[in-house]
């Protein structure tokens, strides 16, 4: 057939012979409400396909209708909209605006700005702010960072610590942080004050300084007040839930949750039981740390024992507790006892930890500026100005030129001169800044328009030979704790099959020496290391060797007697080697492969 092929959510379902009158004519339908506003349809010329959209999660997002060259919004709309007499969905309803997702998009012509608008153009932006999606139009000034940042500055406002619900007291969530004082932000948008996060902060306003310290911070590592965190600054609260629940097995057994008995298979010693009660619950406010039992239980026998007619046997229970992490300590906050939708008794206990600002946390600024603590310094020792102030926060300068953050270097000025009259500053993206009222601003309170200041040394009291740019900006602390990360491990438990290390922090794993790091060795020609890293301290074991056939030999401890269960020669030698090659030594043997080991003496 000719004719431009129409694909209705992408199956073909007929040709056209006039594809562009048949889009307009859709759209026309779409606007005067004749066909659902959850239509979208598109037509590609070097295809000469019309696609029509309607199917459920495409990403669509609201823009003005543009006829000859002017939008359908007026000014007489607006007024409406100010007295509430017409709402945005009869806005929609009237075609003055319309929905498009990404295919129809593509094919418009949209304006950002009423300046810019031609008769070409199909739409016009409601705010050029809009193009941002919800996240990212919280950073203030983002359209002067470079994008990457932007994107780093979205994907770290989700890690961001503060008050993610109202009821988090109530609430028995796996994991969860709270930040101890939040604070709304000098600098905000107007997306930010639409989505409520003025009333839900997660983050705090510091005084920054712009400047090297000592080496302290470099590499994006900061420097903070040691004062400051003792003040609450960036204080903040974890706490991790733990649960469990009586399961029933077949046979009509089932876990008991109690304070374990002495007698039971596994029992963990007196120590480990010290912070439960008798009902095998955790007590609330006690403090707890690694290998603590929070819920008491035992569970049935993993097999049956066989019972004879004489006698019965009583059932040999053994120990299935829940215990509190290694490496974590905290304080029972709250215990529920609850029951699951199997209908079986729940128990879940909460532990609170409190984590305090130290060298490792990471931490960040909306603009995607990311760092870790480098120092924490007493105040004392940190720079001051003129009138006394040391900074809470010191960032490298070096951080700002390669990632042209302008916003961040904004930020801390406009922070700055609205924090003395503690008035909210609009920094919606797009939106004009009022430089000059921000320079009156500063040189009204004394303060240099271009945000430097003279610093001095806190330790020798000199005057600092350079001028530092200080100010205020917004600061978030980010989830990722050096309290919930640092890993080491001298001995610890080991896997059943290879008897090499677990792996993993939360098994109190090995860390592991890798390809790379042995090839760092063989370049160094450091054997003995190697030989320790990858054997003595992995999984050596000593195995006797047949000299004359090269099987894995027999110690037969009851006869006395060192033998090979092949050849039945005598004359074995005991070789050190790895379980692992031990273990596919056997591997192989069960595949049917007869492996041989060749013993030369030590040259």
């Amino acid at each position: 057939m000719k004719g431009s092929s129409v694909y209705l959510n992408g199956k073909l379902i007929g040709f056209h012979q006039k594809p562009g009158e048949l889009v307009e004519a859709l759209k026309t339908k779409r606007r005067k409400g004749e066909l659902p506003q959850e239509l979208n349809v598109c037509y590609y010329s070097d295809m000469d396909e019309v696609y029509i959209n309607t199917d459920a999660g495409r990403a669509r997002r609201p823009v003005i209708v543009v006829e000859n060259g002017k939008p359908k919004l007026t000014e007489e709309h607006i007024e409406k909209i100010k007295k509430g007499e017409i709402g945005w969905n009869d806005l929609v309803e009237q075609g003055i605006v319309e929905y498009l997702d990404a295919e129809e998009e593509e094919m418009s012509y949209i304006a950002i700005t009423e300046e810019e608008l031609t008769p070409e153009h199909t739409h016009i932006e409601i705010h050029p702010s809009l193009i941002l999606g919800s996240v990212a139009s919280v950073a203030p000034m983002p359209h002067h960072n470079s994008s990457p940042r932007v994107t780093m500055a979205s994907a770290m406002l989700k890690q961001a610590l503060g008050i993610y619900q109202s009821n988090f007291m109530q609430r028995m969530d796996t994991q969860s942080h709270i930040l101890h004082y939040p604070q709304k932000p000098m600098v905000s948008t107007m997306q930010s004050r639409v989505v409520g996060l003025p009333r839900r902060p997660a983050g705090q306003n510091v005084v920054i300084a712009i400047m090297p310290f000592e080496g302290y911070n470099m590499e994006d590592a900061i420097v903070l007040n040691k004062a400051s965190i003792e003040r609450g600054l960036m204080r903040s609260e974890f706490y991790r839930t733990y649960s469990a629940e009586e399961i029933r097995y077949p046979g009509g057994q089932k876990d008991r949750l109690e304070l374990p008995n002495p007698e039971i298979q596994g029992y963990r010693g007196d120590e480990a039981y010290r912070c439960i009660g008798e009902d095998g619950i955790a007590i609330p406010e006690t403090y707890v740390e690694g290998g603590d039992v929070l819920i008491g239980r035992t569970s049935p026998p993993r097999f049956l024992e066989e019972v004879t007619e004489l006698s019965m046997m009583e059932e040999k229970r053994r120990e299935n507790s829940i215990i509190m992490r290694h490496r974590e300590e905290g304080v029972v906050d709250s215990v529920m006892i609850t029951e699951a939708p199997t209908g079986n008794k729940l128990i879940k206990v909460r532990v609170r930890s409190q984590k305090i600002p130290e060298i490792g946390d990471k931490f960040a600024s909306r603009h995607g500026q990311k760092g870790v603590v480098g120092m924490i310094v007493p105040q004392h020792d940190m720079p001051f100005n003129e009138d006394g102030i040391t900074p809470d926060l010191i960032m490298n300068p070096h951080a700002v030129p390669s990632r042209m953050t302008i916003g961040h270097i904004l930020e801390v000025i406009c922070g700055k001169a609205h924090s003395f009259k503690g008035t909210e500053m609009d920094a919606t993206a797009f939106e004009p800044i009022d430089y000059g009222g921000i320079k009156e601003m500063l040189l009204k309170r004394g303060f240099r328009a271009d945000g430097k200041e003279v610093l001095y040394n806190g330790k020798t009291g000199e005057r600092i030979e350079a001028e530092i740019f200080t100010g205020v900006i917004y600061y978030q602390k980010l989830k990722h704790l050096v309290s919930n990360k640092i890993h080491a491990r001298s001995r610890g438990p080991v896997q059943i099959l290879t008897r090499q290390p677990t792996e993993g922090r939360a098994r109190e794993g090995g860390l592991r020496f890798g390809e790379m790091e042995r090839d760092t060795l063989i370049g160094h020609g450091a054997s003995m290391v190697l030989v320790e890293r990858l054997l003595k301290e992995s999984d050596v074991i000593e195995q006797l060797i047949c000299e004359d056939c090269g099987e894995v030999a027999i110690d037969d401890q009851i006869r006395k007697k060192k033998y090979c269960p092949v050849c039945g020669s005598t004359r074995v030698t005991p070789v050190e080697m790895s379980y692992a090659f031990k273990l596919l030594l056997d591997e192989m043997k069960a595949s049917c492969i007869k492996p041989k080991l060749v013993l030369k003496d030590k040259a």
